[in-house]
C-alpha cells in the first residue's frame, strides 16, 4: 500500500524536484512554489517599468538630450530586451534549464540597475549644468548609462520567457486539479505585471520627484536584489524540468533533411513512408509524440525515409514525424505574430510620447497635488484592476449566454478585440493632442484628457496581451514553450525597435529635429500627425489579421472553430469548438 501510494503522489510528467528525485505532488510545485516565482516577476516588472518611465525624462532633464532622440533611446532599448528573449529561451531549454536561467539573469539585470543607480547618483557621469542651455551629455557618459540598459535589457530577456514556462511546470497537466490551478496562476501573472506597473508609477515616482534620480533608481535595485533572494527561497518547493536539447537546432535539422530529400527528388507519399521512432516517447527528451498534420506538407519530406537500411538517427537526413510537426507549430503562429508587431508599436508610446504629452500639459488635480509626467501610466494599471474583475464577473457570463463557448469568445476573438480597440486609442490620442496644441494655451490643458487614450489602449493590451499568451501557450509543444513564449514576447521588443526607426523616419523626413512633426518641444510639434499614422497602421493590421485568423487551423483544436473572428453567429462552429478555458 505504501509504494501505491507513494507512485501516486508523483507527477506524471517526470519533472523532478531540487534533489533529482521525480517531484512530490504532495510537497513540491502548484501554489506551494508559485508565490516565489509571482514574487520574482513583480519585482522585475516594478524595475523595468520604473526605468521605462522615467528615462524618457531622465535623459531630457539629466543628460540633455532633445525628446525624439531620447524616445529613440528608451524605445530601442525597451525592445532589445525582447528581442533577447530568444537568447534566453535558447539557453533555458538547450542547456542550463529555467530555473538557473532565471537565477543567473537576475543576477545581470540587477547589476544593470545599479549602474544606473550610479550614473544618476555620481556627478561625472552626468553632464553639469552651470548656465543656460545645459551641456548635453558626452559619448562617454552616454556610454555609461546605456551599458546599464543594456545589462537591464540583457537580464530582462533571460527572464521573460523563462517565468511562464517555469511557472508552468509547477503545474501537472495530467492532473485536473492542478490544470485549473494552472489557469489561476496565469491570472496572477499577469496581475503582477500590473501590481509591479502600478507600484512603479506611483510609489517609486513619488520617491523620485521628492528624493532625486538616486533613489528612484536605487529602490528598483534593493527590490531586485531581494527578489533573487525570493527566488531561492522557493528551491525546496520547485519542479524542473530537464533541458530537452535546443529547439533552434531541430529547426534547422528540418530544413537540411526536407530540403537535401527535395533536391534529390523525394516525393511524399503515404503516412507509412514517414519516420517515428517506435517507442512510447518522443525521441526529443522529455517530450510526447506528436501526430503528423496535413499543413506545410513540403517539410514531411525531412521525415520520408529513403534508405530503410541505412542510418535513422541522423537528425540532418531523417527527422522523425514529432520534430517536423514541433517545427510546423512554430511556423504556424508567425503570420499572426507578424501582424501583432505592427500593432505592438502603439503600446510603447504608453511611456514615451504619451509621457512626454503629461511634461508639457497641467498636471494639477488639486492646487495642492500635481501628478508627476512619470506616473500618468498609472491609469494604465489601474484600469487593469478594474478591467479584470469586470470581464470575469460581468462580461464573461454574459458573452457565455449568448455563444455557448465556456470563456464567452475565443482566444483569437479576444486577440482581434484588443486589436480593434488599439485603433480607437490613437484615434483618441491624434483628436486630444490636436485640441491641446490648437489650444491659446497648451500648457494650461489638463493632464486628464490623455486619461482616455491610457485606458483606451490599456484595455486593448488587456484583449490583445492575454490573449496571444494563452493562444502561443496553447500552440507550443512540449520542446518548445520556452522558445513560443520568446517567440511571443519578441514581438514587443520589434515593434520597439521599428517604432524607433518609425519616429527617426518620420522627424527627418518631416523636416528634422527643429522643424519636423516631432521636435524638442511639442507645442510646435505635430504629434498628432504620427498618432494618426499609428491609426492607420492599426487599422490595416486588423483587417490583416481577420483574413489570416480565419484561414488559421489550431494545432491542438484547441481554438478550433475560432475563425468566428468573423462567423460570429456560426452555431455549428461554436459547438466544435474545443478551446481549453483561460481563466484571468
Amino acid at each position: 500500500m505504501g509504494e501505491e501510494r507513494l507512485s501516486t503522489t508523483l507527477v506524471s510528467n517526470g519533472l523532478r524536484d531540487f534533489k533529482g528525485r521525480i517531484a512530490d505532488k504532495e510537497t513540491t510545485g502548484r501554489w506551494k512554489a508559485s508565490p516565489f516565482i509571482i514574487a520574482n516577476e513583480v519585482a522585475e516588472k516594478l524595475a523595468y517599468i520604473a526605468i521605462v518611465v522615467n528615462m524618457v525624462p531622465y535623459f531630457v532633464g539629466e543628460m540633455q538630450q532633445p525628446l525624439p532622440t531620447a524616445v529613440m533611446y528608451v524605445t530601442a532599448w525597451n525592445g532589445a530586451g525582447y528581442v533577447t528573449t530568444i537568447f534566453g529561451a535558447f539557453l533555458a531549454d538547450a542547456y542550463i534549464g529555467r530555473f538557473r536561467t532565471i537565477l543567473i539573469f537576475s543576477c545581470v539585470y540587477a547589476l544593470g540597475l545599479l549602474l544606473l543607480t550610479l550614473s544618476a547618483s555620481v556627478n561625472s557621469p552626468r553632464p553639469p549644468c552651470m548656465t543656460e542651455p545645459c551641456q548635453r551629455s558626452t559619448a562617454g557618459q552616454t556610454a555609461f548609462v546605456y551599458g546599464g540598459l543594456a545589462l537591464m535589457a540583457l537580464g530582462t530577456g533571460g527572464m521573460k520567457p523563462c517565468v511562464p514556462s517555469f511557472g508552468t511546470d509547477q503545474f501537472d497537466e495530467a492532473d485536473g486539479n492542478e490544470m485549473q490551478e494552472k489557469f489561476a496562476f496565469f491570472d496572477w501573472l499577469y496581475m503582477s505585471i500590473n501590481i509591479g506597473g502600478f507600484i512603479s508609477v506611483t510609489v517609486l515616482v513619488y520617491i523620485q520627484s521628492k528624493w532625486g534620480w538616486g533613489w528612484g533608481f536605487g529602490v528598483p535595485t534593493a527590490a531586485m536584489i531581494l527578489s533573487i533572494v525570493m527566488l531561492l527561497a522557493g528551491l525546496p518547493y520547485y519542479r524542473f524540468q530537464k533541458p530537452m536539447g535546443s529547439p533552434l537546432t531541430r529547426f534547422v535539422q528540418v530544413l537540411v533533411a526536407c530540403l537535401r530529400n527535395h533536391f534529390n527528388g523525394v516525393k511524399v507519399g503515404g503516412e507509412s513512408q514517414l519516420y517515428e521512432v517506435q517507442t512510447t516517447e518522443s525521441d526529443i527528451n522529455g517530450a510526447r509524440k506528436l501526430p503528423r498534420t496535413d499543413k506545410y506538407k513540403f517539410l514531411d519530406k525531412a521525415a520520408v525515409v529513403t534508405d530503410p537500411e541505412g542510418n535513422l538517427k541522423n537528425p540532418w537526413r531523417l527527422c522523425t514525424v514529432t520534430q517536423v510537426e514541433e517545427f510546423k507549430s512554430l511556423i504556424s503562429v508567425l503570420p499572426l505574430w507578424v501582424i501583432a508587431i505592427a500593432v505592438s508599436i502603439s503600446y510603447s508610446q504608453l511611456t514615451t510620447f504619451f509621457v512626454g504629452q503629461a511634461k508639457v500639459m497641467d498636471r494639477k488635480i488639486t492646487p495642492n497635488i500635481e501628478i508627476p509626467p512619470g506616473a500618468t501610466p498609472v491609469v494604465n494599471a489601474i484600469n487593469a484592476f478594474i478591467i479584470i474583475p469586470t470581464y470575469e464577473k460581468l462580461i464573461v457570463p454574459i458573452l457565455r449566454s449568448y455563444t455557448g463557448h465556456p470563456r464567452g469568445i475565443t482566444l483569437k476573438q479576444r486577440i482581434g478585440v484588443g486589436f480593434f480597440i488599439s485603433i480607437l486609442a490613437l484615434g483618441s490620442a491624434a483628436l486630444v493632442e490636436k485640441q491641446r496644441r490648437d489650444s491659446p494655451d497648451p500648457s494650461k490643458v489638463s493632464v486628464l484628457w490623455l486619461f482616455p487614450q491610457f485606458f483606451l489602449l490599456g484595455t486593448s493590451e488587456f484583449f490583445a496581451f492575454v490573449g496571444q499568451l494563452e493562444f502561443f501557450t496553447n500552440e507550443a509543444t512540449d520542446g518548445t514553450k520556452s522558445i513560443s513564449s520568446a517567440v511571443f514576447l519578441c514581438q514587443f521588443g520589434v515593434a520597439n525597435v521599428l517604432s524607433s526607426l518609425l519616429v527617426n523616419f518620420i522627424t527627418n523626413a518631416s523636416g528634422g529635429e527643429k522643424k519636423g512633426w516631432l521636435r524638442a518641444d511639442l507645442n510646435s510639434s505635430k504629434l498628432d500627425y504620427f498618432y494618426w499614422i499609428l491609426t492607420t497602421i492599426n487599422a490595416i493590421s486588423f483587417l490583416l489579421y481577420l483574413w489570416v485568423a480565419r484561414c488559421y487551423k489550431s494545432r491542438n483544436n484547441s481554438d478550433a472553430g475560432a475563425n468566428r473572428v468573423i462567423e460570429m453567429g456560426d452555431s455549428q462552429s461554436e459547438k466544435r469548438e474545443e478551446e481549453r478555458p483561460l481563466r484571468l
